[in-house]
């Protein structure tokens, strides 16, 4: 099977504007939540959010950002640090860095330019048609996003943009696996990228009771697998990796960082919200990727849960793994870095793919904080509140995400020693 290898990371987060400062953020278990000091939020019952540390206005041409969405704006500043981290010139003219007819990409997001539509429709609402942006429907469709980062690096082997929740961007990174091995392009740039921190969608998350509203203690909101945990907490942000076919990396010289070794994807068709409570779904796409990837559940060292922070999410999530992994699971360090990040929707599941891979690089696992009063009989070995060491040698390790929808999504990563 056609060996898959991660030669780029980029990504914008609530922990820092880049992999390095977001993944320092991790290892020191800091939070990136804060309260939302916009007027807007005041009446809200959830008032705290995890906003991106480095504004995009920040990074992108006044002039261009005005052009597009902020889910957009934010996939292009962590898509820029991947493709540069990879070794590749962001403002190349078409043809000098990599065969265009070769590269693909798969971003996704679960909810598309939210921010342009709604801000769009209260200009026609307020100030009538005329105020209207012409850019409207290219900022808020779904496949901005991607479709702005294949047009910057002249991507022609296909742009995708999977939309599965908060699934999306793990299905991402599946179907450009996919798509490598299938021979259908030589590299790609996957991963997702959301921004939903908005009066309507803060608004609609607390109606559902599914948001954290511990707003006198934003940091220590996100608490997954605690019993004092009431909710998610709503995070933005973008993350992006660059994957290639060994053997185009390896003519190129490029630094690999490890292996996508395999995905599985699995669907509940249980209800719209609430994950079947069995968790064999989520079970299954565990075990579908381990098989995907030639693998057993013995050589899983390390689980990146989708650990939302959740009731009923956080619990199921724990027997799926108990589940996937069996006797196995005695060896695995779980845990989950939403409780420092918030859930970026769909972005999760890529930047927890980067923490995935920079886990098994590091040989260490960041913690889940906030973690003080433990569910019992979970079943499952949380690095709770401190960073936790993982062993020498050849490692793999899961990245889970699971979207609205029932949709599951696992990857699962091995460390780069047989590679580089």
């Amino acid at each position: 099977m056609t060996e898959i290898v991660i030669t780029g990371l980029g990504a914008t987060t609530p922990l820092g504007g880049d992999v390095a400062s977001t993944w320092a953020g991790m290892l020191a278990g800091r939070s990136g939540v804060s309260l939302i000091t916009e007027e807007w939020a005041a009446e809200l019952p959830a008032r705290i959010a995890a906003k991106v540390a480095v504004d995009p206005s920040e990074l992108i041409d006044r002039v261009k950002a005005r052009r597009l969405d902020r889910s957009t704006q934010l996939a292009l500043v962590a898509a820029q640090e991947a493709w540069r981290d990879a070794g590749f010139d962001w403002d190349a003219e078409e043809g000098v860095d990599v065969d265009p007819q070769t590269l693909l990409v798969s971003l996704a997001s679960g909810i598309g330019g939210l921010h342009s539509l709604l801000n769009n429709w209260d200009n026609h609402r307020d100030k009538g048609y005329r105020r209207v942006s012409p850019f409207t429907i290219p900022m808020l469709m779904a496949n901005a996003p991607a479709s702005n980062v294949g047009i910057q690096i002249h991507a022609k082997a296909g742009v995708h943009t999977p939309v599965s929740a908060c699934a999306s961007s793990n299905e991402a990174i599946s179907l450009g696996i996919d798509q490598l091995r299938l021979g259908r392009a030589e590299i790609a740039v996957v991963g997702g990228t959301e921004s939903t921190i908005h009066p309507l969608p803060m608004a609609a998350f607390g109606q559902m009771q599914a948001l954290s509203r511990r707003n006198d203690e934003p940091e220590r909101a996100s608490r997954p697998w605690d019993r004092d945990r009431d909710g998610f907490v709503m995070g933005e942000g973008a993350a992006v990796l660059v994957i290639e076919t060994l053997e185009h990396a390896l003519a190129r010289g490029a630094k690999i960082y490890g292996t996508l070794a395999g995905s599985g994807i699995s669907a509940d068709s249980h209800d719209i919200v609430q994950p079947d409570p069995s968790g064999a779904g989520q079970a299954k796409a565990m075990q579908k990727a381990l098989a995907n990837a030639g693998l057993t559940a013995g050589d899983i060292r390390h689980v990146n849960a989708h650990g939302t922070s959740t009731p009923q999410g956080d619990l199921t999530e724990a027997g799926s793994i108990r589940n996937a992994l069996g006797a196995a699971t005695d060896q695995v360090v779980v845990t989950s870095t939403k409780s420092m990040t918030g859930h970026l929707l769909g972005g999760a599941g890529a930047l927890e793919t980067i923490a995935t891979v920079m886990a098994l690089h590091d040989r260490l696992v960041p913690p889940t904080i906030n973690l003080e009063n433990p569910e019992p009989d979970l079943g499952i070995d949380i690095a709770a509140n401190v960073a936790r060491p993982l062993p020498d040698g050849d490692l793999a390790a899961l990245n889970n995400s699971f979207g609205f929808g029932g949709a599951n999504v696992a990857v699962v990563v091995t460390n780069a020693n047989q590679t580089a």
